[in-house]
Formats: structure tokens, sequence, C-alpha cells
């Protein structure tokens, strides 16, 4: 599977602290092998049609979308604000 990142996710993914971004990087190397693995806790989030979010740590979400081929990545930071703007 492949990862491909909107504009808004690279931004992000920028701001975040370096072991925050660290834990996003094995969070993603997981999607890409095993999306069902029990770290990520992978869940549709309600009230949108096809966006799901993934657990990088207790704290930092990452949501994106399912596509034939790949994995789009839409955001990533603190549970809140990113599940607040998917």
């Amino acid at each position: 599977m492949n990862l491909r990142r909107t504009e808004r996710f690279k931004i992000a993914f920028q701001t975040l602290a370096p072991q925050d971004r660290k834990r996003v990087e094995k969070a993603l190397r997981l999607m890409v092998t095993d999306l069902r693995h029990p770290s990520l806790r992978v869940k549709k989030i309600k009230g949108t049609r096809d966006i799901f979010e993934a657990r990088a740590s207790r704290s930092i979400r990452i949501t994106f979308q399912m596509e034939t081929d790949a994995l789009l990545l839409r955001n990533v930071g603190a549970h809140d604000a990113t599940l607040k703007n998917p």
C-alpha cells in the first residue's frame, strides 16, 4: 500500500515535536504493512463518509482516506484539534 500526503498533512507533520514525528513515522510504517494492527486502533470518524483515524500515540492522531491503491493522509496532530477538522 502506498501513502499520499496532502499539503495540510505535510505542514502539520513538520510542526510536531521530534519525538511525536518518530511516533507518527512508526505508525505510518504499520499502516502500510498492517492497517489492522491493534496499536493503530483504526476507526471511522463519526459524521464523515469515508475518513478514518489512526492512533500514533495516546495524544496524536492521523486522519486518512482509503483509495484503491493508496492511503491519502489528510491531517496529523493533537487528538482534539485533528479530529475536529479531519
